[in-house]
């Protein structure tokens, strides 16, 4: 852990809001000025906003915001309400009328939950920009909080088997730099600890895990169905890094993934990680590399540790999350 977590990631702050009878919600992370992004795509089936325009090759290196967010494609509508705080404050790619904030968006797939009642739209995306404080993002404010608010895990067992998902956060210094990562996790795989043992997933009947009699982890069922499971990650620096250099961590990003959830990067999931370096700080690429995995698996871990139950499925933590929330809409 860093000595002075509160610079952590130089700059970076972090919002959520919510509908909580719903179970649905969107986090926010505002970046400092100058942050170079960029995305790596493992899962099928995405959902998102901006991410061609993080490409290496694309010539815009900055990025004003990202997005996770639940209510599936529907709750990308949430990004208005961040490009119109970011306006208002005016942030954005200076262009010959007015900046252009530039926001990325990924979304899960949490109806199952909220049962499509509601979904993140403008007004909560704006409501979790008002919210954002400052990194490190304390336990209250990790599990059934914002994008985690409907996320599950353990869904490879069908919905019966399914346990409380979340968002989580982690950090860790590189050198002089920081490391930080924030991560949702609706995982059609299990979360698993660093020694390979079930923290959540598919359950039995009896209570125990699935995995105990089927290791490999896959039950042919015809209640799965592709394209409703994701795991999103995000990994914040204080490290300078180029656009190809952000590129590459996103990628390293995902081993974070594959270390914490069996099976990973699914024909089920939308597995998608990104990348923001702020610049403020010279560390060597590699041990940032090196760190962020370490940071992405434990966010994971630490989304599930502190799930409530929620809508009848059990969670691990049964002590009060989602303190940095702002309600708005139903519920």
């Amino acid at each position: 852990m860093p000595d002075d977590p509160a610079s952590t990631a130089s700059g970076f702050v972090v919002g959520h809001a919510q509908h909580r009878e719903h179970h649905t919600g969107c986090t926010v992370i505002l970046c400092p000025p100058g942050t170079v992004a960029g995305v790596d795509v493992r899962g099928p089936a995405p959902g998102s906003r901006e991410t061609d325009l993080l490409a290496p090759d694309k010539p815009i290196a900055r990025l004003d915001a990202l997005l996770f967010t639940g209510g599936s494609a529907f709750g990308l509508a949430a990004a208005d309400g961040v490009m119109r705080f970011l306006a208002e404050a005016g942030a954005g790619f200076p262009t010959q009328v007015k900046p252009i904030p530039l926001v990325a968006a990924s979304v899960i797939y949490d109806l199952l939950l909220s049962g499509g009642a509601a979904y993140p739209d403008a007004e909560l995306g704006y409501a979790a920009c008002r919210a954002a404080r400052a990194l490190p993002l304390p336990p209250a404010a990790q599990g059934n909080a914002g994008a985690g608010a409907g996320a599950t895990v353990g869904k490879w067992g069908g919905p019966a088997a399914m346990m409380k998902g979340g968002i989580g956060y982690s950090e860790r210094r590189a050198g002089d730099a920081h490391v930080a990562a924030l991560a949702v996790v609706n995982a059609v795989g299990d979360v698993v600890a660093e020694d390979g043992g079930v923290l959540a997933g598919a359950r039995d009947a009896d209570g125990g895990w699935l995995a105990a009699a089927t290791p490999e982890r896959w039950l042919p069922r015809r209640e799965l169905f592709p394209g409703t499971n994701t795991t999103l990650a995000a990994v914040l620096t204080d490290a300078t890094l180029s656009k190809p250099q952000a590129a590459r961590l996103a990628q390293r990003a995902h081993d974070g993934i594959a270390r914490a959830v069996l099976p990973a990067h699914t024909d089920h999931d939308g597995d998608t990680a990104y990348a923001l370096a702020a610049g403020t700080r010279e560390a060597p690429f590699d041990m940032v590399g090196v760190q962020a995995v370490a940071c992405v698996s434990e966010a994971i871990r630490n989304a599930v540790r502190h799930a409530a139950p929620a809508a009848g499925l059990p969670g691990l933590c049964s002590g009060t999350t989602a303190q940095m929330e702002t309600p708005r809409g139903p519920g």
